[in-house]
């Protein structure tokens, strides 16, 4: 997936890239800091919480203004929460990434689209435990349609089609159908496991945001790669929420934010999703 002519980018191209991606999370924070109130996210322009200061373009530059106002409101002196240059940040760096590893191509907009997906809901369930639809299903769309521009990658939809049909159907009918095969699995596998502990428990264990999300990124990932996102996310909500509640000292009945270990899974199959399926595949000899 790395190609080597892709390591080492032009560095005005990569330059712009990370510097777009820096904008971007600027407008990610917005997202995350008002979606789950159901705020507009354009209007009104960007204020402190604290004393209501709306926020100076020279104060709003991603990054550095966090630097230069050392982490305070340059009005009230309150201290301004880390995840906001930590988000502009991240951003930046998974677009730089994402042009590294893809080049120029529609799949490079396509996974940048994704991350910049993944990191709101990443954030907002973090802080708030919620998912919110608006993301969700804008996301899910905007997988939908890109699938329709890109050569089909999981497979699923072309072994269907050679069982079904007799010719396979154009290529981009391929492609969407691999779109929408990953974002039905992803999301019903969610749906069952939630539904089935609810039986079992009495109680909720899985919000419908979660089922929400993984309809979302299987119409990014298709078929085999949202089942990978769905596995590892387990394994990291098991490892990394475990130490957390061990180290913070929660209980048992201590919510955590699944949809944060799903969206860091779903970054890291960004990359390396394709050749840990291809490994497990050769592995077991699955065609």
């Amino acid at each position: 997936m790395w190609h080597s002519r892709n390591m080492l980018p032009t560095g005005a191209i990569a330059g712009f890239v990370f510097v777009f991606g820096l904008i971007i999370g600027s407008f990610l924070n917005v997202c995350i800091s008002r979606l789950p109130e159901g705020k507009s996210v354009v209007a009104p322009r960007s204020r402190c919480p604290k004393c209501g200061a709306p926020i100076k373009p020279w104060d709003n530059i991603p990054v550095l203004s966090y630097v230069f106002l050392l982490g305070k409101c340059r009005a009230c002196r309150t201290s301004i929460s880390p995840i906001y240059p930590t988000v502009e940040l991240v951003t930046g760096l998974l677009f730089l990434a994402c042009y590294a590893a893809f080049g120029n191509s529609v799949v490079t907009a396509k996974w940048i689209a994704f991350c910049a997906i993944l990191i709101v809901l990443v954030f907002t369930d973090w802080r708030e435990r919620v998912l919110p639809d608006k993301v969700n299903f804008a996301g899910l769309a905007i997988g939908l349609l890109l699938s329709f521009f890109l050569h089909p990658e999981d497979g699923a939809a072309l072994w269907l089609a050679n069982h079904i049909f007799e010719f396979p159907p154009p290529t981009p009918v391929i492609s969407f159908a691999d779109a929408l095969i990953g974002a039905i699995v992803g999301g019903g596998i969610l749906w069952v496991i939630g539904e089935g502990y609810f039986r079992i428990r009495g109680r909720e264990g899985m919000g419908l945001g979660d089922v929400k999300m993984m309809l979302m990124a299987g119409s990014f990932l298709g078929l085999r790669r949202t089942i990978l996102t769905i596995l590892l996310g387990a394994v990291l909500g098991m490892i990394l929420g475990g130490i957390f509640m061990l180290a913070s000292r929660k209980g048992s009945d201590y919510e955590l934010p699944f949809g944060t270990f799903l969206g860091a899974a779903a970054v890291l199959v960004i990359f390396f999703g394709t050749p840990i399926v291809a490994w497990y595949q050769a592995l077991f000899q699955i065609r």
